[in-house]
């Protein structure tokens, strides 16, 4: 089991340029409330909402949320987490929604599990169903939190991939950047064996690997890990993407 106990302040800038150091301590929350604002009564589309974590903040603050996922497993877990909200089973690049459905469309951590050849389709539709902006807040391949998973999976080249589709998209015109900054998440956990869960809660399918690689990934955590109250704490470096339709 996770927990989470920084409190950054909302009102604090993000670093900026990108690869600036030292980045303000923050989480995914606080830097979507900074740069979408006050989201009482405003529809918002959580895409890759797996199974609903996002969604049930997002809910808590008032927002009008609708998910989707091409898995699933996750949009049965989402409906029982937030039955609220709307959830529909259904890639990013094939969004059943009209243009400018949303006020908001946020993607979190799930823009480098989009298959690379349809990354660029699905900025375009991000941008298609949203009259207001688009959020894409994604890790970075650096941090303790990046060096203790590498053991399960290797993630390194789906996330650069990922940043290289954002900045093409942005030169070519077909999104435009509105803010673009950084900052460090920092996570908790009791031990190696609770990290080891959550690495297989975000994705079911590593857990051969977690099993396997469990003595290696101790000895990774008892290296990188920062020893804290209640367990260890492991440092992941995120950056944000506030973008807008282009010109193109």
């Amino acid at each position: 089991m996770t927990t989470n106990t920084s409190t950054p302040e909302q009102s604090a800038p993000l670093t900026t340029p990108p690869g600036f150091l030292p980045r303000p301590q923050a989480n995914a929350l606080a830097v979507l409330q900074q740069w979408l604002g006050p989201l009482d009564g405003r529809s918002v589309l959580d895409a890759g909402c797996g199974g609903g974590a996002l969604a049930a903040s997002l809910a808590r603050l008032g927002a009008v949320v609708t998910g989707i996922d091409p898995q699933p497993e996750a949009i049965a877990a989402a409906r029982k987490r937030v039955p609220s909200a709307r959830f529909e089973q259904a890639g990013a690049q094939d969004m059943p929604f009209d243009e400018a459905s949303f006020d908001a469309v946020v993607l979190l951590n799930s823009f480098h599990h989009v298959p690379l050849d349809l990354m660029r389709d699905v900025l375009r539709a991000c941008v298609r169903v949203s009259r207001g902006p688009v959020l894409i807040i994604e890790p970075l391949c650096e941090g303790s939190f990046f060096t203790c998973m590498l053991p399960v999976e290797d993630e390194t080249h789906i996330r650069m991939s990922a940043q290289v589709a954002l900045e093409a998209s942005v030169q070519e015109g077909e999104v435009l950047m509105q803010a673009v900054g950084e900052y460090d998440d920092i996570r908790h956990f009791a031990d190696a064996d609770a990290f080891l869960a959550r690495v297989v809660e975000v994705d079911p399918a590593r857990v051969g690997a977690a099993v396997q690689e469990r003595e290696r990934v101790m000895e990774l955590i008892a290296r990188h890990g920062a020893r804290v109250d209640g367990g260890i704490a492991l440092t992941q470096p995120h950056r944000a993407h506030l973008l807008r339709r282009g010109l193109s």
